[in-house]
């Protein structure tokens, strides 16, 4: 373990910071460890290479990330970034969108916008959103999934990738954790400000047309033997007609 490690950690032990605003919340907790938030998350968040490579990606396409963080997902995309119209990632904390800003200094098609998920809207429609562990971070979460989907254009993609658990009693053919998981983890994220929920996965499959829907289990970071759960979903937005 490296010192900057063993300081995550301690960050992470110590919790999200009690404050006025969600902004104020993420920025207390995130601003210390915002240096070194990629090298140590890198292990922990899984997926999010695997849904870039998911998605649909056509020339000029318009894509929006909601809670885009250090905009570490942009080097996911590879050659693929090129061909965008635009990519405009939303952040709200200041200590990351700064991060993500220096990471797009280079890349003309891509910009940083720092706001509240819930309450941004693009120039135009867009073709594409993506959420990769923001969701979870988020306490107006339905809201933001509300938003996304309003500002895709009909026949869209919206991803997301997070960690969840499931319902006690989930739809036919997903995953059932058992009550033990369904305790520990919400519990066990809800530290750090990080909210797993029962009701992602069922009501992304209310909003949108399912393309693409797994759930894995991953390893933790430094526990051996402990798996957190986690989903990948890439859905699409209804055209007029149906």
């Amino acid at each position: 373990m490296t010192v900057a490690d063993a300081r995550t950690l301690w960050r992470m032990l110590r919790g999200q910071p009690a404050a006025a605003s969600l902004r104020e919340r993420l920025e207390g907790f995130y601003a210390p460890q915002a240096g070194h938030y990629d090298a140590f998350r890198e292990a922990l968040l899984h997926g999010r290479r695997e849904l870039v490579a998911r998605l649909p990606i056509h020339p000029g396409m318009r894509l929006v990330e909601l809670g885009g963080g250090t905009g570490r997902n942009l080097d996911f995309f590879g050659e693929r970034l090129a061909q965008l119209g635009r990519y405009e990632l939303v952040e709200l904390a200041p200590s990351m969108a700064a991060i993500a800003r220096r990471r797009a200094a280079f890349r003309a098609n891509v910009c940083v916008t720092e706001t509240d998920a819930t309450a941004f809207t693009p120039a135009e429609p867009v073709d594409c959103v993506l959420f990769s562990y923001s969701l979870t971070m988020m306490p107006s979460w339905f809201t933001a999934v509300d938003n996304a989907v309003a500002m895709l254009k009909p026949g869209g993609v919206l991803g997301v990738v997070d960690f969840h658990v499931s319902r006690a009693h989930p739809a036919a053919g997903r995953v059932r954790h058992s009550a033990a998981a369904r305790f520990f983890w919400p519990l066990w994220f809800a530290h750090d400000g990080v909210f797993l929920s029962p009701d992602h996965l069922p009501y992304l499959e209310s909003r949108l047309e399912t393309l693409s829907c797994e759930e894995q289990l991953g390893p933790v970071p430094y526990l051996p033997g402990l798996r957190v759960p986690w989903y990948l979903f890439i859905g699409r937005k209804a055209s007029p007609m149906g």
